[in-house]
């Protein structure tokens, strides 16, 4: 039984630790957007850079503890908004609304999440060739691909779409992340107009079938 103990209070230290160390990698985010080295999360976090490696691995296990992090924030986010208590339409729009608020909101994270740099700007080449190789591919795309398969089946439980109808949702999931991602990159970076004007015109691209679809039988509704 005291074996037991000590290991649950073991794995919350554990787990705090990690939670800390998380608050202060997002802290350097905020501040280096896609810069952010390990040296400085280390640092910030007052402890060695190899105590960070033993938490995370290397920059590309904190990258994905970081978009666990705030993928499941904004899942939670963009399902509040399509759960709220409005028609149809002004819930695509919140659900657009919602994305494009949390980038825009913390855009440092967003460009370490989605165009992580090769190493920090001021590295020395030891730490440069410890840190390079952070392809953006390789970790922004099961990020998309975890936002589309959730999206889908938030769809699927909620939209009638007749036959192969879940099928459907996953290709509408996908799609819809796909869209708001380069629609969302391009206004970060560019500001061609307001967040406003983007949410609706982003909504009348996919209102066509979305308002003629009706809500799933015994579905929470949409």
């Amino acid at each position: 039984m005291e074996t037991a103990r000590n290991a649950e209070r073991q794995r919350t230290a554990a787990e705090s630790r990690r939670r800390e160390l998380l608050e202060a990698a997002d802290r350097v985010v905020l501040r280096d957007g896609p810069h952010a080295s390990m040296n400085a999360i280390a640092a910030e976090a007052g402890i060695t850079k190899p105590i960070l490696y033993r938490h995370f691995g290397d920059k590309g296990g904190l990258y994905r503890a970081l978009a666990t992090r705030h993928t499941d924030a904004l899942l939670s986010a963009l399902r509040a908004a399509l759960d709220a208590p409005a028609d149809r339409r002004r819930r695509v729009e919140a659900t657009l609304e919602t994305y494009l608020a949390a980038i825009e909101a913390r855009p440092q994270v967003y460009r370490f999440l989605m165009h992580p740099a090769d190493g920090p700007a001021d590295a020395s080449p030891a730490d440069a060739s410890s840190e390079q190789g952070f392809d953006v591919g390789r970790h922004s795309v099961p990020l998309l691909r975890r936002l589309g398969e959730e999206l889908g089946q938030v769809i699927a439980e909620r939209v009638d779409l007749g036959p192969d109808s879940e099928r459907t949702a996953r290709i509408w999931g996908h799609g819809i992340v796909g869209m708001m991602h380069a629609a969302g990159d391009w206004w970060l970076g560019d500001r061609p107009c307001s967040r406003e004007h983007l949410v609706r015109a982003l909504a009348d691209l996919l209102w066509g079938r979305l308002a003629e679809a009706g809500d799933l039988q015994d579905g929470p509704g949409f």
